[in-house]
């Protein structure tokens, strides 16, 4: 969760203004809101026009800001979304005002939450926020002569080095290799999680073919891109290509992956570890959960009395939760997920092994 600004309001209220970056985030959200709160963001809107007045454009949505005084949460059950209903009581729109709207909100939205946040909900935003699961990524744009390297913000770019020096073969391949020794101490002093290598022509494989040599750690990281330039306009081609959100999910995945190989070699060990919907809650009760795991479509789906659980999924999430235990949801996207789905869709590494 990015948390992009806070504003002290009258009344013992706060505005903050979040970007919620994954599933875990708009998760999190839910027991963020609550009736009563005022919440605003862009959103489109179907407009109900007077015929006399203005031609009727068949029914299309406009693009518009409101803000709505909240009257139901529901994390939406058949796609990654929290729908937050109520009252219009804001809008770049006047005519709308007192009309009942219902915000859908999804990753990437910033949202903009006015209340008097309790304790728990200022512990759930930090929480949200030191736990984004965006890896660090690191971008190295390479060209005959020149190499630059950028960070990869929440939402933009800063340029940490740009190298220069000669890197033409034969009598001066003795700088080219220094460019490359530069260029891999850099990345190595970045600590990246993933570093998208980039530029024109074969110049980024030679700096690859070096990096392998003599940085290993720092090439095993490395993602290949084919851009037109380097420096700014590279790292422009690199963001609009979504090379970054690939290198970010790819990312994530092996996370995800790393923990169900530590579930399943747990569990052919008869060790702490627990699945399956009654196991896990009971686990959560006795305080046992080091780390939860929860498939995505389990959260939409098996909330309440109305899914095919007989346990309360919210209530397990929030004991393991207040009881000191991680939260990992996973997508029922990808192989780390569905090996999760065969498990019941509900798993958890133990502190100690319940008998």
């Amino acid at each position: 969760m990015q948390i992009k600004d806070r504003e002290p309001l009258d009344g013992g209220r706060e505005r903050v203004t979040v970007v919620p970056e994954s599933v875990d985030d708009l998760w999190h959200l839910q027991y963020v809101l609550e009736p009563g709160d005022r919440v605003a963001g862009d959103t489109t809107r179907r407009i109900q026009r007077n015929d006399d007045q203005m031609r009727d454009t068949g029914g299309e949505r406009e693009h518009m800001w409101v803000a709505i005084a909240v009257e139901d949460i529901e994390f939406h059950k058949f796609a990654n979304r929290l729908r937050v209903g109520g009252e219009i009581v804001a809008c770049s729109r006047e005519d709308q005002l007192g009309f009942h709207h219902t915000l859908n909100v999804e990753e990437r939205e910033e949202l903009s939450i006015e209340k008097r946040f309790k304790p728990d909900q200022e512990a759930r935003l930090e929480e949200a926020e030191e736990a984004t699961e965006n890896p660090d990524v690191a971008i190295a744009t390479v060209e005959e002569g020149q190499a630059h390297v950028h960070t990869v913000a929440q939402y933009g770019t800063e340029e940490r080095a740009t190298i220069t020096g000669p890197t033409g073969k034969g009598e001066y391949a003795r700088e080219r290799s220094e460019l490359f020794a530069e260029l891999g101490d850099v990345l190595r002093r970045q600590d990246a999680d993933a570093i998208i290598l980039a530029g024109p022509g074969f110049t980024k494989q030679d700096a690859r073919s070096y990096l392998e040599d003599n940085e290993p750690e720092v090439a095993e990281k490395i993602t290949m891109v084919d851009t037109a330039s380097v420096g700014d306009r590279g790292v422009h081609e690199v963001l609009k290509r979504g090379a970054v959100a690939d290198v970010q999910q790819e990312t994530r995945i092996e996370s995800e992956a790393e923990y169900i190989d530590e579930l399943t070699e747990r569990i052919a060990q008869g060790a702490k570890a627990a699945y399956g919907p009654e196991e896990v809650q009971q686990a959560a009760e006795f305080g046992a959960i080091e780390r939860l795991l929860i498939l995505d479509d389990r959260l939409r789906k098996e909330r309440g009395p109305d899914g095919e659980w007989a346990i309360d999924v919210d209530q397990v999430v929030r004991t393991a939760e207040q009881k000191g235990g991680e939260v990992t949801v996973f997508s029922s996207e990808f192989p780390p997920g569905q090996q999760l789905s065969n498990l019941g869709g509900i798993a958890a590494l133990l502190r100690y092994r319940l008998e």
